[in-house]
C-alpha cells in the first residue's frame, strides 16, 4: 500500500508530470483535462521532450564510454517499440540510426525522411518484396537471420548492381532473466542461428561479390535489468568474433538492447550511463584479453528511448467491489480502453500502475484492478493497484510507461477502434498518429456496400 495513493513515482513517469494546485496531473504542461477535451479519451499521450531526452542520454553514453576505449559507437533507436515519422524524426535529430522489421516500418521511416544509411533492417522472415525495396532504398545494413536470407538477399543487391552490408544475428545461449516471450539468444526460438552455423553462413557471404559482412549481431532479449547478461553475451560473442578474423576484419559488433524502464515503483532498471560504461568496457577487456581490436559497437534501445515518455489517459466506466476468497476485496475499476490498446498484461502479465489523473483525493487507498471494456477475463490493464476508494465513473484514471509496445501492439477486438496518439510538449499538444473511427472499420468490410455509409 502506498503512503500517498496520489504521489507520481520519479522514473515511472515523464519528467515533465506533475499535478497541479487543483490536483490535476499535468503533463508537457498540459492539464489532462485539455488534452482530453481536444483528442477525447482513450488518448497515447507522448512526451516529447522525454523522448529526445532520453535519446540524447544513450547517444552520449555510449559515445563517451566507446570513446574512452578508441571507438565509436552507433546507436538506433528500435522502432518495433513505437514508430511514428513524428517520432523517428525526434530521434534521428538527436543523433540516433533507426531499426526497423517490416516493409511498413521502413516505409514510416523513409517517409520521415531518415537516411536511408542509417537504418537497419531485421527479421527473421523478410519477405523477397521487403529485401528488394530494402536494398533498393540504400538501407545501411540488413540483418542476416538465416541461410536462406543470404541468397535472397545477394540476389536482389546483384539484380540493382549493390554490394549490400549485412550483419549475421547470433544466438549466444544466454538466457536473459525476463519473460520467456522476451528472451531472444536462447537455443529454442525463432531467432538468429547457433556459432556453428553462423561460421557457415559467414563463409558463404564472404564468397558472394554481391554482400559486404560487417559483422555479429545478438540481441538477448528485453526489460532486462543489470549488465550481467549483456557482459557474459559479449565474452560469447567476441570468441565467434575472434574465430571469424581469420577471414577477414570485421568491422561492427552489435550487441542489440533490451534495456529495461520502471513501470511501478518497485522496479530498479539501470541507469543509461552505467550501462553504457560497463558493457562497453566489459567488450573491451574481451579483446584485449584475445589481442584483438576492438570494433565499432552498435545498440538498438527502443522501450527505454520512448517507453516512460507515454501515458495513456482514459475515462473511469464503472466501478465494482468484488469479494475474494481470502475474505477481502478488491474493487473492479472498468475503464473506457483495455487490451485493444495495451495487450502487454494479456501477452507477458506486465505490470503497470495508475493514477487517478483529474484530481487528489483523500480517501483511504483501496486495492483495485483496473480492467478494459472488452469481452475477455484477461482483459487487465493493472493488474493491482491501491487507488482511493472514491474513485468513481467519470474520473480521468492516467496509467504511465505506456510509451512502448501498447500502440504498436494495438488491435481493433470486438470492433474497438484504435486511439489516437498525441505528443506534448510546451504546453501545447498535437495528434502524431490519428485515432480510429467507427467509419475506419466498417470501410474495411468488403460486406458493407459502399452507397450505404456507415450507421
Amino acid at each position: 500500500m502506498p503512503d500517498d495513493a496520489n504521489a507520481l513515482a520519479a522514473g515511472v513517469w515523464p519528467a515533465s508530470a506533475n499535478r497541479a494546485a487543483d490536483g490535476e496531473i499535468v503533463l508537457g504542461g498540459m492539464p489532462v483535462s485539455e488534452i482530453v477535451r481536444e483528442h477525447g479519451t482513450p488518448v497515447l499521450v507522448l512526451d516529447e521532450d522525454e523522448v529526445r531526452s532520453r535519446a540524447r542520454e544513450f547517444h552520449d553514453a555510449f559515445a563517451a564510454a566507446t570513446a574512452q576505449h578508441g571507438t565509436t559507437a552507433r546507436v538506433y533507436y528500435a522502432g518495433k517499440a513505437f514508430l511514428s515519422t513524428a517520432v523517428a524524426r525526434w530521434v534521428t535529430e538527436e543523433g540516433l540510426g533507426v531499426d526497423v522489421c517490416t516493409r511498413g516500418e521502413l516505409e514510416v521511416a523513409l517517409a520521415a525522411g531518415v537516411d536511408a544509411a542509417r537504418i537497419g533492417f531485421h527479421g527473421n522472415n523478410k519477405l523477397p518484396s521487403e529485401i528488394e525495396r530494402a536494398v533498393a532504398a540504400g538501407v545501411g545494413a540488413i540483418i542476416v537471420d538465416s541461410a536462406i536470407e543470404i541468397e535472397r538477399i545477394a540476389a536482389a543487391a546483384s539484380r540493382l548492381d549493390i554490394v549490400q552490408r549485412v550483419l549475421v544475428r547470433v544466438n549466444s545461449g544466454v538466457h536473459a532473466e525476463t519473460h520467456d516471450f522476451l528472451a531472444t539468444a536462447h537455443e529454442d526460438q525463432k531467432f538468429g542461428m547457433p556459432f556453428a552455423d553462423a561460421e557457415t553462413a559467414v563463409a558463404r557471404i564472404r564468397e558472394l561479390p554481391s554482400l559486404e559482412f560487417a559483422g555479429l549481431h545478438c540481441h538477448i532479449g528485453s526489460q532486462i535489468f543489470g549488465v550481467a547478461g549483456f557482459r557474459e553475451s559479449a565474452a560469447r560473442v567476441l570468441e565467434l568474433h575472434q574465430t571469424l578474423r581469420a577471414g577477414g576484419e570485421i568491422p561492427i559488433l552489435n550487441l542489440g538492447g533490451g534495456f529495461g524502464i520502471a513501470y511501478t515503483s518497485v522496479d530498479d532498471p539501470t541507469p543509461i550511463t552505467r550501462l553504457a560504461s560497463e558493457i562497453v568496457d566489459a567488450v573491451a577487456s574481451g579483446c584485449a584479453e584475445r589481442g584483438i581490436p576492438l570494433p565499432m559497437l552498435a545498440f538498438e534501445p527502443g522501450r527505454a528511448i520512448v517507453g516512460t515518455a507515454g501515458v495513456t489517459l482514459y475515462e473511469v466506466g464503472t466501478t465494482k467491489p468484488v469479494s475474494l476468497d481470502s475474505g477481502a476485496s478488491r474493487l473492479y475499476v472498468s475503464v473506457d480502453g483495455g487490451m485493444s490498446d495495451n495487450a502487454r498484461p494479456a501477452l507477458y502479465g506486465a505490470q503497470f500502475s495508475a493514477r487517478i489523473a483529474s484530481r487528489t483525493s483523500v480517501a483511504e487507498p483501496t486495492l483495485s484492478r483496473v480492467v478494459g471494456r472488452h469481452c475477455e477475463s484477461g482483459d487487465i490493464v493493472v493488474d493491482h493497484e491501491y487507488l482511493p476508494d472514491d474513485v468513481a465513473p467519470g474520473d480521468l484514471l492516467a496509467v504511465p510507461a505506456t510509451g512502448a509496445y501498447c500502440a504498436s501492439l494495438a488491435s481493433n477486438y470486438n470492433h474497438v477502434p484504435r486511439p489516437a496518439v498525441v505528443a506534448v510538449s510546451g504546453g501545447s499538444s498535437r495528434v502524431i498518429v490519428r485515432g480510429e473511427t467507427i467509419d475506419d472499420l466498417l470501410a474495411r468490410d468488403a460486406g458493407i456496400s459502399t452507397n450505404e455509409g456507415a450507421r
